[in-house]
């Protein structure tokens, strides 16, 4: 029961920037075995990138349907496979591998739209296999210690929630200079009808969720195209309603001069708040009303079982981004295994983002995007859509 997860991927061939780290990620805590891929839908680059990444030559495919009917019928075959394509192909790779029965992680954002949404969520339910989707920012030691604090109720009741995500690299059209990246994320008919919103706003969104625990009602949007002739939009603003009657806002950049990946939280209540930057993600503030500001570090004193559980270094040894994409990848290992052994998952192993919360971030995009059609108009989400599919419990 403790032998590596046998593992695939699809996607992430020569040239592709977050399929590496997804390979560095899985390698990190030694829970994995690449054994098979579908890294290119071109025959050729699919069978370079194999020999890049050491394949056998019989299980690197061209066609991500093939890899899915030929992997399930091994007795060696795949048990979970990564989808790290344009986000116009994750909904049909993510179901070619939950049909053959093999669990699925999927990068972010989940699909292009809604009714892909509706649609993949179903299917995970009626193919009862496990699904993650790597918000990468949920994995951070002192993400999940922020959100102990907030169910703790050190935070009192939350009042105002404050989330941004600014990035510089799309300031000026590089898409039209062939930039691999840039050319797909840019194109509505590969990443969707939102840009910037969808591409790092779900980051931001899901961040400001798994922290506070709170469900976003309304959002009001102005969603802008900066860069002349650019087809998405690369800039939002976003106020925000939540449930409980706490009030917030979510901006989000890719335009913004001078930021690389500024992502940062901020959560107020009655006694207390906290504040969290992802450029500097060892640290979380913490200031209970009325006294000096706290600054949390990873691995001291006071912190958490969930981020002691994610963190792996001692304190003073700097982890970042590599390390948190990592503990996705071992939230996912700690499922596998449950699965395998018919045993209930542990606690930490279930803070991994799962295919309803990636439905709902693409839920909050589609109604940023039609409010900002309608002039920044309040537009509802159904926090009951997805209800009865959150205890998706797979196997």
């Amino acid at each position: 029961m403790n032998a590596r997860i046998r593992w695939g991927m699809v996607g992430g061939g020569q040239g592709a920037f977050i399929g590496g780290v997804h390979r560095m990620a899985a390698r990190l805590d030694d829970c994995y075995t690449l054994l098979a891929a579908a890294p290119s839908s071109d025959p050729e680059r699919a069978r370079a990138s194999g020999v890049e990444l050491r394949l056998d030559p019989e299980r690197v495919y061209a066609d991500y349907r093939e890899m899915a009917r030929a992997e399930a019928a091994r007795p060696d075959g795949i048990e979970m496979v990564s989808v790290v394509t344009p986000n116009h192909l994750h909904h049909d790779v993510a179901c070619a591998f939950l049909d053959a029965g093999i669990h699925v992680l999927c990068d972010k954002p989940l699909v292009r739209t809604l009714a892909e949404a509706d649609a993949l969520v179903a299917r995970v339910r009626d193919r009862g296999r496990l699904f993650g989707v790597t918000f990468t920012y949920s994995g951070y030691p002192m993400v999940r210690h922020a959100r102990e604090l907030v169910r703790s109720g050190a935070l009192g009741e939350i009042r105002i929630v404050q989330v941004e995500y600014a990035q510089d690299w799309l300031a000026e059209p590089i898409e039209e200079g062939g930039h691999k990246q840039a050319s797909w994320r840019t194109d509505p008919e590969r990443s969707g009808e939102g840009g910037c919103i969808s591409d790092i706003g779900t980051h931001a969104f899901h961040l400001a969720g798994f922290v506070t625990g709170l469900e976003v009602t309304e959002v009001s949007a102005e969603l802008m195209r900066f860069v002349p002739g650019r087809r998405v939009d690369d800039d939002a603003h976003v106020r925000l309603r939540f449930a409980n009657g706490a009030r917030g806002t979510l901006w989000t950049s890719q335009v913004a001069t001078g930021c690389h990946n500024a992502l940062a939280l901020r959560v107020f209540g009655t006694t207390g708040s906290l504040s969290f930057r992802q450029e500097s993600p060892d640290e979380l503030w913490f200031t209970p009303a009325g006294e000096l500001a706290r600054r949390l570090t990873r691995g001291g004193p006071m912190l958490g079982m969930a981020a002691a559980h994610a963190t792996r270094i001692p304190a003073g040894h700097p982890e970042g981004y590599l390390e948190a994409f990592a503990q996705l990848y071992r939230d996912m290992a700690g499922q596998v295994e449950a699965c395998r052994a018919g045993a209930p998952v542990q606690p930490h192993a279930a803070l991994l983002p799962d295919v309803v919360d990636g439905a709902r971030s693409i839920q909050f995009v589609d109604a940023a995007l039609r409010s900002s059609r309608e002039s920044g108009v309040w537009v509802g989400l159904d926090a009951a859509r997805w209800r009865c599919a959150d205890q998706l419990g797979a196997c």
